[in-house]
């Protein structure tokens, strides 16, 4: 069996790097698996239990209880929490503070870490998240690392929320995205730093397009 190729995306909240992800897996025919929502669908799991999400031993000793799966219908990534489409559910900017806190939690990393893996050892994958490029998947052979300025990257997700009918304003969501940005890069745990062989790739003020094109001339730089 010829290895796959695994190409990594990391970056901070409102990066694009989702977005970019998908839009990769739809031009070179890869899979596309967004760890970002495993971590929410976690976080989702000890909110609806009542769990602290800072608390690693009440949440671990649940882990038998978290049944996570993931499905692709029509090429879109859906989540499972048992047998519930929880796929919308975990995108609300309480979902994403949940999530900071059970991601810095190392037993729930470990939990996750070789789901996460399996995945690229099936099929050609884009893997998008906060660690994948340093974590995950050391090994990719293409790793990009999104950035923008803070305030693109607030605007980014307050129209994708409003999109979707929640009320956020810009000032709630970049106050949500500062304190989360300071969370997920200075937490012990695998933090959101650049991979040593990682492109950095800011894409402020640049479109979907744009983004896309640009990133496939990095990937096909890699592979060539």
């Amino acid at each position: 069996m010829s290895e796959t190729i695994k190409i990594a995306i990391d970056g901070p909240s409102g990066s694009g790097k989702s977005t970019l992800a998908k839009g990769l897996a739809k031009e070179l025919g890869y899979v596309y698996v967004d760890t970002g929502a495993i971590y929410r669908t976690v976080g989702l799991f000890a909110k609806r239990n009542s769990i602290d999400p800072h608390d690693e031993d009440a949440l671990s000793a649940r882990f038998s209880n978290i049944d996570i799966s993931l499905k692709w219908e029509d090429g879109v990534q859906k989540i499972f929490l048992s047998d519930e489409d929880v796929s919308e559910l975990i995108r609300t900017p309480e979902a994403s503070m949940y999530a900071s806190a059970v991601s810095a939690l190392p037993k729930v990393r470990a939990f996750l870490l070789e789901m996460q893996r399996s995945f690229a050892k099936k099929s050609n994958v884009i893997m998008d998240g906060r660690d994948i490029g340093t974590v995950i998947l050391p090994d990719a052979q293409v790793k990009i690392f999104m950035q923008a300025h803070p305030e693109e990257r607030a605007r980014r997700r307050m129209l994708e929320l409003n999109a979707k009918g929640k009320n956020v304003t810009f000032e709630e969501v970049y106050a949500d995205m500062c304190l989360r940005d300071k969370n997920d890069s200075t937490r012990d745990v695998a933090p959101c730093v650049p991979a040593d062989d990682a492109v950095v790739f800011d894409n402020t003020g640049l479109d979907i397009p744009q983004t896309v094109e640009k990133a496939l001339e990095i990937i096909k730089e890699k592979l060539s």
